[in-house]
C-alpha cells in the first residue's frame, strides 16, 4: 500500500485537553407547531487527536451540528467551544478545517491556483505548502487542469487540499469520500490515519457504515437531533449487535431444537431453509454448544457488525 508522505504531518500535540466542547446545543427552526428541532440537546466533548465518526439517517442533525461547529450557523441556544474559545475565531485561524458537501469551486481556476488562493489567506508557510498538499492529495498531476474539467471525486481532492493547506489542529469531513474511488478513498483514509496518529483531530460524517467502522476510533451516533450513543466503535459493535449463527441440522432434530431456540432469551431472527438454520444470539456461545449436542454441523459464528448497531439504534 501506498503511505502518505510525513511531508505535511501535523507536529505531535500530546495533551488531553478537550479541542471540541459542545454543551446541551441546540439548533431549531420555525415557531409554534411547525418548529424543527434539528439538534436537540447535543452534548460532546472530543480530545486532540482523536478520531471520532458521527453517524445518523438523514436528518438526524448531523450537518447542522458541523455547520455550527465551523461557525457557519448559531446555535439557538447551548454552547460551542473550540481550542478554548468560539468557533468563528477557530475557523478564521485555520485552526479548523473542514471539507464540506456543500460549496463550490471556481470553475475558471486551475487546481494549483485554487489551493494557492486560499494558502495566501493564510499566509506565506500556507504558501510554501502548496507543493507538499498536492502530493499528499494526488493532485499534483493534475496541478494545471481546470476545476470544470476535474471529476466530481477530483474535486473533493480539490476540496480535501483546501483544509489541509492551512495545518489545521482540527479537520472537519461531511461525507468526504464523495464520489471517490475505490483508490481514491483508500488513499484518502491513509492520510486521516496518519494524521490523527500524530495528533490531528479529525471529525467526520459518513454514510459509508464501513469506513466508520474501519477507521473511526470513535463513533457518536445522532438520530432525531439527539446523541444516541457515543462510544469506542468496537465496543459499540459488541454492545448492540448479537452475533450471527448458523449450522446445518440432522433432519431428526430440527423440530425440537428450533422449538428449544425459540424459547431461549436474546435469540432472533430465526428460520431453517433446506435444512440450514441461522439467527441472531446475544449469548452465541450456549447456543453453539446447544447445536453441536443435537449434532449440528458447518457451524459458523460471525461477528456483530456496526450496522447492525446502527440499524438497532435508529430504528423508531
Amino acid at each position: 500500500m501506498h503511505t502518505a508522505p510525513d511531508t505535511l504531518a501535523p507536529e505531535s500535540r500530546v495533551t488531553t485537553d478537550a479541542v471540541i466542547e459542545l454543551t446541551d446545543l441546540r439548533r431549531h427552526f420555525g415557531a409554534g407547531d411547525r418548529t424543527v428541532k434539528a439538534v436537540d440537546g447535543v452534548d460532546l466533548r472530543i480530545d486532540r487527536g482523536e478520531m471520532v465518526a458521527l453517524l445518523g439517517p438523514n436528518g438526524a442533525g448531523k450537518t447542522t451540528t458541523l455547520d455550527m461547529l465551523l461557525g457557519l450557523a448559531s446555535p439557538s441556544s447551548g454552547t460551542v467551544t473550540v481550542l478554548g474559545g468560539p468557533a468563528v475565531k477557530a475557523a478564521a485561524s485555520g485552526s479548523i478545517a473542514a471539507v464540506l458537501q456543500t460549496g463550490g469551486l471556481l470553475s475558471d481556476l486551475t487546481v494549483r491556483e485554487t489551493v494557492e488562493v486560499i494558502a495566501s489567506l493564510h499566509g506565506r508557510d500556507a504558501l510554501s505548502r502548496v507543493p507538499s498538499v498536492l502530493e499528499r492529495t494526488q493532485l499534483d498531476h493534475l496541478a494545471r487542469r481546470r476545476i470544470a474539467k476535474c471529476s466530481g471525486g477530483e474535486q473533493q481532492r480539490v476540496k480535501f487540499a483546501l483544509a489541509l493547506v492551512a495545518d489545521p489542529d482540527i479537520l472537519v469531513l461531511d461525507e468526504p469520500t464523495a464520489g471517490m474511488d475505490v483508490t481514491a478513498r483508500r488513499r484518502f483514509w491513509d492520510v486521516m490515519r496518519a494524521d490523527a496518529d500524530a495528533g490531528r483531530t479529525i471529525v467526520f460524517a459518513t454514510h459509508y457504515l464501513e469506513e466508520a467502522e474501519q477507521f473511526a476510533r470513535r463513533t457518536v451516533v445522532m438520530h432525531h437531533g439527539r446523541i444516541v450513543a457515543d462510544a469506542p466503535t468496537a465496543e459499540l459493535r459488541a454492545g448492540l449487535g448479537a452475533r450471527g449463527v448458523s449450522a446445518t441440522l440432522p433432519a431428526s432434530a430440527t423440530a425440537d431444537l428450533v422449538g428449544q431456540l425459540t424459547a431461549t432469551d436474546g435469540v432472533t431472527d430465526l428460520r431453517v431453509d433446506a435444512g440450514r438454520l441461522s439467527l441472531r444470539a446475544v449469548d452465541s456461545d450456549a447456543v453453539a454448544a446447544a447445536l453441536l449436542r443435537a449434532g449440528a454441523r458447518d457451524l459458523e459464528i460471525v461477528a456483530p457488525t456496526l450496522e447492525t448497531a446502527f440499524t438497532t439504534l435508529t430504528e423508531d
